[in-house]
């Protein structure tokens, strides 16, 4: 073997041995990366600080996750996991950042020894490691803006039949329809919590749905707004195009131990008869709950099931998604007027996207860029909300 080769070997042995050393001391996410020198250290303090947080809670919910007790709930397990998940990529890029810090300090090292050729192996290798530290802290940004997001794994839709007359009710039904797909497409759960169907033509005015599973927030959270629609409607005997729309509001769907509503003394319950078309049961049973959380004036209404029971926790689960985005966004305003905003969620326009029939595209008001109809309506949402997702992250790094 030839000296050079054999020298380089050797110093790669070398830094292989030390690099195992420093894993070993820094297996451990949670060091205050305050004190660590060179690129953590460049960090915005409140920023560093973010991350402090975010590794001390993946480790933290690891080992709950060991815990005997949580691992025979699985709703709890379920809930752990979709948020352990939603922080692991920015938690593991900070250890991955100690460990190159760890190994900047041995090369820096040999680069100031004597050995003239381990000094130039030892630069190379640094400027490496320095472009690969600045690749991965960008990583590491972008996934800690948008780590709150994908931390929510369950939301609530409400879809409402907007200007149109029938044809309103006709594109609301679409719309539920294509979230439909579009979370078989994803694994995600979707539950029918509440709808009222026209009796006349089959459209929509009103429906609730569930939707749980990773990253439902992160994504749904962007189609809250206005949904406009340009199409001959079916209705339409004379072939004019018209304009309809639905409105949707996504609320994130808490765990009940982050807000609190006291049921006995806050919550005003009245049971009637259920209205609309559905035959006798729907109109003679009391079967419809009606529920008012008196401290904020917010009411619930639930009746598609035929049990008064499940309408009642239908309802219960409704409002305390309500409440809970009500106490988010008070707080979010209350950040926002003490500093900038910088990884809260974004606002949306109220007028988002446009869904133009005769020429076969929709168009996205926030990104400027058009899709095509037939695959939208399929479901086939992924590349709307990758370039939704990458606009908004964008801004909340700018932010930063």
């Amino acid at each position: 073997m030839r000296a050079d080769t054999q020298r380089s070997v050797l110093f790669l042995g070398i830094r292989a041995y030390r690099i195992a050393g420093r894993q070993r001391e820094t297996c451990d996410l949670s060091p205050m990366l305050s004190t660590m020198p060179g690129i953590l250290s460049t960090i915005d303090p409140v920023l560093r600080e973010k991350l402090e947080e975010l590794a001390t809670q993946y480790d933290a919910l690891g080992t709950e996750l060991e815990d005997p007790d949580v691992l025979s709930d699985h709703r709890k397990v379920r809930e752990l996991s979709i948020k352990r998940s939603a922080i692991e990529s920015a938690a593991l890029g900070v250890k991955r950042l100690h460990e190159i810090e760890a190994e900047l300090v041995d090369l820096r090292e040999s680069a100031d020894g004597d050995d003239a050729e381990l000094a130039e192996l030892a630069r190379d290798e640094i400027a490496q490691l320095q472009d690969q530290a600045e690749t991965l802290l960008a990583t590491v940004k972008s996934d800690l803006v948008s780590a709150d997001d994908r931390a929510v794994g369950s939301v609530m839709m409400e879809l409402r039949a907007g200007t149109g007359g029938d044809e309103a009710g006709l594109w609301c039904r679409d719309l539920l329809q294509m979230y439909e797909r579009y979370a078989a497409m994803k694994k995600w759960k979707l539950e029918l919590l509440d709808s009222t169907v026209d009796d006349g033509v089959g459209g929509i005015r009103h429906a609730v749905v569930s939707v749980k599973g990773e990253g439902v927030w992160q994504e749904l959270a962007f189609e809250a707004g206005v949904h406009s629609v340009k199409r001959v409607p079916a209705t339409e005997t004379q072939g004019r195009i018209h304009t309809s729309t639905a409105t949707v509001a996504v609320l994130p769907e808490p765990e009940e131990v982050e807000v609190t509503i006291d049921w006995a003394n806050d919550v005003v319950e009245h049971v009637t008869t259920a209205q609309g078309p559905g035959g006798q049961n729907v109109n003679k049973v009391a079967t419809a709950v009606h529920l008012v959380h008196e401290p904020t004036g917010i009411e619930v209404r639930m009746q598609e099931s035929k049990s008064q029971q499940q309408n009642r926790e239908r309802a219960k689960r409704l409002l305390l998604a309500r409440v809970y985005e009500r106490e988010r966004q008070q707080k979010q305003a209350e950040r926002d007027a003490s500093r900038r905003d910088q990884i809260g969620t974004g606002g949306r326009s109220e007028k988002i996207r446009t869904y133009r029939y005769q020429d076969g595209i929709v168009s996205d008001e926030r990104l400027g860029t058009k899709f095509q109809l037939r695959e939208v309506l399929a479901g086939e949402l992924n590349s709307l909300m990758e370039a939704l997702i990458e606009q908004e992250t964008a801004r909340r790094l700018a932010a930063l």
